[in-house]
């Protein structure tokens, strides 16, 4: 078995880490943990509108929100929750990345809890960007360099609110636990178990090794399919 959260992990770990796509990193996984090829990451398709930025790697600050119906807490509740949620976000091991669950159902998405605002504040308190299956907006104004991954882009943030943080969430099928540590991208993101952290970049470069044979006979005017058997068993001898 592997631990997803205890750390932190030393910050050279962190930044090999982000030498890599998120694919990638899910290659060396199936190397480093095959136990893993079914579980932690997103399955389901999210919009990602910066598929420039590189990827972020940071521990999950997980949250649970919803936006059709109004929040029920008296308006000093509702005021202390969003201190205590900012305090949640801005503490703890870093760098971190906000993990949102919208729990409105057939209804996710119908309020945007992430705007202008929000990704300015989040990228203040230490945030690298969000992973959420609810929306976003204000894609003009975001805060520059703060990574989105989200499960729509809508106008209004209807009634949005901060359900509850700290606890597990699930976001495009990717179950998350606060401090898990989470590597992203344009493509999606991956969970990755702390004390397996530290052989990815290995893993990651034999992968690459083993591409190179493939991918250099495959790019060649001399391409064969013979030339490609050839290449296939250079590969797999690769270790």
């Amino acid at each position: 078995m592997t631990d997803t959260a205890t750390g932190p992990l030393p910050a050279s770990v962190i930044e090999a880490l982000g030498r890599y796509d998120t694919p990638t990193i899910c290659n060396a996984m199936e190397i480093v943990a095959p136990e893993r090829r079914l579980i932690g990451y997103t399955t389901k398709p999210l919009v990602c509108p910066f598929p420039d930025l590189p990827p972020i790697v940071g521990y999950a600050r997980t949250v649970a929100i919803r936006s059709v119906l109004k929040n029920s807490l008296p308006p000093e509740e509702q005021s202390k929750r969003r201190i205590a949620y900012y305090e949640y976000v801005g503490t703890g091991h870093g760098p971190r990345i906000s993990v949102i669950q919208d729990i409105d159902g057939p209804d996710v998405g119908y309020g945007a809890f992430w705007g202008e605002v929000q990704s300015n504040v989040h990228k203040a308190l230490g945030c690298l960007g969000v992973i959420t299956d609810g929306s976003i907006r204000d894609i003009p104004q975001w805060a520059p360099g703060f990574q989105a991954l989200a499960g729509s882009i809508g106008p209004s943030h209807a009634w949005v609110h901060a359900e509850s943080f700290g606890g597990e969430v699930r976001v495009a099928g990717m179950t998350v636990k606060s401090d898990d540590l989470i590597h992203a991208d344009q493509h999606g993101a991956i969970v990755i178990p702390h004390d397996i952290a530290a052989k990815l970049p290995e893993a990651a470069e034999l992968c690459g090794r083993r591409e190179t044979p493939i991918l250099e006979i495959a790019r060649s005017p001399d391409f064969s399919l013979e030339k490609l058997k050839a290449a296939l068993k250079r590969s797999a001898e690769i270790h």
